[in-house]
C-alpha cells in the first residue's frame, strides 16, 4: 500500500528539521558499536567487581575465560518493579525467567539496576502528584545509572505505567548501541466497568453516596495485579511501544499470571539476543528513526490515546537526535481515522480491546490502508508486519497468528469505516497559547464552548466553588500555576467529576489549565497544556473572571474575547506567596526544585535535562 501523502509530509518535515541533531546521535552509536565488548575492554578490576555476584555458573560465560572462547552475551535487565503498583508487581518474577532463558542459549543476565516508578492513581490530588512527571527524568537517570557499568551487549526494559515506560525508553536511548527490547505486565482482570465507577464518582462528588460506597466501588475497578483497564497513559504506552516494534509481537494486553504471559518474558530474552534472527536484534537507536515516531503518533491518534504523550514523545524523540511538535500531531491527526472506541473514549476496556483485535488488528489496518511506515526495522526478523499478529500457545509452544476481521465493530473497526475520519486530539491556539485537546470522547455538541471564565489558582479552589454551588452556570474554569516550573504539572484528575457533574445539568462547561489530564478527561472539554504556562508569564496569568473565552476544538482556537490593546495593557499575575511555599516544601518536593527551575516547555517535552 503506497503511504498516505500526509504521512510522508510530517515524515519528510521531521526529517529536515532532525537532520544534524540525528546524524550526531547516530555517530554516536557507531562509535559506541565499534568498541570490544565490555569484558574485554575493561580492566580486570573492573571485570571482578561486575561479576562477582554471579553464580559460578554464569561467571566463566560472563568473563569470557579463556575456558570459554565462545562469545557470551550478557543481558542487562532494568527493571521497574515494585508492589506498590499493580501493574508492576508481576515484574518480581520475571528476572528469574529471563536468565534461565539466557542460559539456555549460552548467555547471562543481571538485574543492572531498578527505578521508581510511582503511580498517580495513588497520588492523584495529593502533594505526591507535584513530582510525576519529573519522576520521568528520574527513571530516564536512573536507567543510564543502570547500564553505566557498560558492561552489557543488550538491554530489556522492564516497565509498565504512566512516566515509566517514557522514562525508560529515554534512558535506554542515550544507550543507544545496544539492542533493546521492553517487557510488559499486562493488564489486570476485567472489574467493575470503567462507566460504572465514574458514575459512582460524580455520585460522591455530589454527595449522593459517602465514602464506603465510593471506596467499594474504586476497589472493585482496581482489583489485582495488572495494568488499570482504562486506555490512560499505561496502557497507551504499550500501544505506542508495539507500533515502533519495540516488544515481543502482541504482549501489551496479554495478562499477567499466565502461561502464555511468562513464555512471552521468555521469548523478549530470545529476541533481544537475536535468537532465530541471521541479522540480531537490531540497536534500539536504530529501530527508533523518524519513521518508527511517526509510526508512533499514528497508533496514538488511531486509539484515542493519552494527552500525555504529546508531552512524553517529544522527549523520547528528542533522546534519538529527532524534533517533533504539536504541528507535527495535529497534521497527521487531520488525516488518521479513529479505529477503536476504549473508556474513555468508549465503554469497551483494553481486556475486551484485545478480544476484539487488539494492537495487532489496528497496526494492521494502519499498514494497509497507508497510515503506517513499513520499511522500518524492528526488534524481530519480520519486521513491522509482525506485530500485526497475535501471540497463543500451542501445547508448549508459543505461536502467532492473523489477528483476523474485528471481533466487535463497536471496539475496534477497519481503516475503511473508522468510527471518525480524523484523530483523537486537536491543537488549539490563539491569544491564550497553543493547548490540545482530546476530542474522541468529547461529544460532537461539546466541542465549541463560549462561555464566561471563572480563574482559580488551584484543583482545591475549584473544588471548593463547585460545592458552594458557584458554578452551577455556563462556564470556563480556567485552573492555572499547573505547569511544569509551576509545580511540576500535576494532572488533575479530581476536577473531571465535578465538571461532569455541571455538564450533565446542562451546562456548557470546559477545562482551561497549563496543567494535565492523561487519558481520564472524559467528555469534559479540557484545554490542557496551555503553553506557555502562566508561571511563565503566559497568558493565563492576564485571565480574569467574567472574560468570555472561546474553546472551539472544531476550528482549533482558543480565545479570549478581550480587546488586543486592553489585553496587552493587563498586569500579569504572579503565583501566591502561599502556592509558591506548599508547593515546594515537604514530601521530598524540595529536592525538585531544581528540575522545576530547569523545565521547557510542555510542548518541548517538560524536559529538564536539556
Amino acid at each position: 500500500m503506497k503511504l498516505h501523502p500526509t504521512i510522508a509530509a510530517v515524515t519528510s518535515r521531521i526529517q529536515q528539521k532532525s537532520g544534524p541533531t540525528r546524524s550526531a546521535y547516530l555517530q554516536q552509536i557507531v562509535r559506541m558499536s565499534d568498541r570490544a565488548p565490555g569484558a574485554e575492554r575493561l580492566g580486570c578490576a573492573n571485570v571482578a567487581h561486575a561479576f562477582a555476584g554471579m553464580p559460578v555458573t554464569d561467571k566463566s560465560h560472563a568473563m569470557r575465560i579463556p575456558l570459554v572462547p565462545q562469545r557470551s552475551p550478557n543481558i542487562g535487565i532494568v527493571n521497574a518493579y515494585n508492589d506498590m503498583l499493580s501493574a508492576h508487581t508481576p515484574l518480581g518474577s520475571y528476572p528469574e525467567l529471563i536468565k534461565a532463558e539466557a542460559r539456555l542459549h549460552g548467555a547471562t543476565a543481571q538485574v543492572a539496576g531498578g527505578v521508581p516508578a510511582m503511580c498517580d492513581g495513588v497520588t492523584q490530588g495529593t502533594p505526591g502528584m507535584e513530582l510525576s512527571l519529573f519522576s520521568r527524568d528520574v527513571i530516564a537517570m536512573a536507567t543510564a545509572v543502570s547500564l553505566s557499568h557498560d558492561v552489557f551487549d543488550a538491554a530489556l526494559m522492564l516497565g509498565v505505567c504512566d512516566k515509566i515506560v517514557p522514562g525508560l525508553l529515554i534512558g535506554a536511548l542515550h544507550f543507544g548501541h545496544l539492542p533493546t527490547v521492553f517487557v510488559p505486565a499486562g493488564p489486570m482482570p476485567s472489574g467493575l466497568s470503567n462507566s460504572e465507577k465514574a458514575k459512582v464518582r460524580e455520585q460522591a462528588a455530589q454527595g449522593l453516596v459517602g465514602r464506603e460506597a465510593l471506596l467499594d466501588a474504586e476497589s472493585k475497578a482496581y482489583h489485582a495485579p495488572g495494568t488499570c483497564t482504562f486506555y490512560g497513559t499505561a496502557n497507551s504506552n504499550q500501544m505506542l511501544l508495539e507500533a515502533m516494534g519495540l516488544h515481543v509481537p502482541g504482549t501489551a494486553f496479554v495478562q499477567p499470571g499466565s502461561g502464555l504471559r511468562d513464555a512471552l518474558t521468555r521469548e523478549a530474552a530470545r529476541t533481544v539476543l537475536g535468537v532465530g534472527n541471521p541479522q540480531g536484534c537490531p540497536p534500539i537507536g536504530k529501530v527508533v528513526d523518524e519513521r518508527a515516531i511517526v509510526n508512533a503518533m499514528v497508533a496514538l491518534l488511531a486509539t484515542g490515546g493519552s494527552t500525555n504523550h504529546l508531552i512524553h514523545w517529544i522527549a523520547v524523540a528528542r533522546s534519538a537526535g529527532i524534533v517533533i511538535d504539536w504541528d507535527d500531531f495535529a497534521q497527521l491527526s487531520d488525516a488518521v481515522p479513529l479505529l477503536s472506541h476504549v473508556y474513555p473514549n468508549g465503554k469497551a476496556d483494553v481486556n475486551q480491546f484485545q478480544a476484539a483485535g487488539g494492537t495487532g488488528f489496528i497496526i494492521r489496518e494502519l499498514l494497509d490502508a497507508g497510515f503506517m511506515h513499513e520499511d522500518v526495522l524492528a526488534v524481530r526478523a519480520g519486521g513491522i508486519r509482525e506485530f500485526t499478529r497475535e501471540p497463543a500457545m500451542d501445547g508448549d509452544r508459543l505461536v502467532w497468528h492473523d489477528s483476523g476481521a474485528s471481533k466487535d465493530d463497536t471496539i475496534v473497526r477497519p481503516a475503511s469505516a473508522p468510527f471518525t475520519a480524523t484523530g483523537g486530539l486537536k491543537l488549539l491556539a490563539g491569544n491564550l497559547g497553543r493547548s490540545v485537546i482530546k476530542v474522541s470522547s468529547i461529544p460532537d455538541d461539546r466541542h465549541i464552548v463560549e462561555a464566561p471564565a471563572r480563574v482559580f489558582d488551584s484543583q482545591e479552589a475549584l473544588q471548593k466553588a463547585f460545592h458552594a454551588g458557584e458554578l452551577d452556570r455556563d462556564v470556563i474554569c480556567v485552573v492555572r500555576w499547573q505547569g511544569p516550573q509551576a509545580n511540576g504539572m500535576p494532572e488533575l484528575h479530581k476536577l473531571t467529576p465535578p465538571l461532569a457533574v455541571l455538564q450533565n445539568k446542562g451546562y456548557k462547561v470546559a477545562l482551561v489549565t497549563d496543567g494535565r489530564m492523561s487519558g481520564a478527561s472524559g467528555k469534559v472539554p479540557a484545554a490542557i497544556h496551555v503553553s506557555p504556562e502562566a508561571l511563565a508569564g503566559g497568558p493565563l496569568a492576564r485571565v480574569q473572571d467574567g472574560d468570555v473565552i472561546r474553546l472551539d476544538a472544531d476550528a482549533g482556537l482558543l480565545e479570549v474575547a478581550v480587546d488586543a490593546a486592553e489585553w496587552q495593557a493587563r498586569p500579569v499575575a504572579q503565583m501566591p506567596d502561599s502556592l509558591r511555599i506548599s508547593g515546594g516544601m515537604g514530601l521530598g518536593r524540595e529536592l525538585f526544585a531544581g528540575m522545576r527551575r530547569n523545565a521547557i516547555t510542555a510542548e518541548e517535552g517538560a524536559c529538564t535535562w536539556l
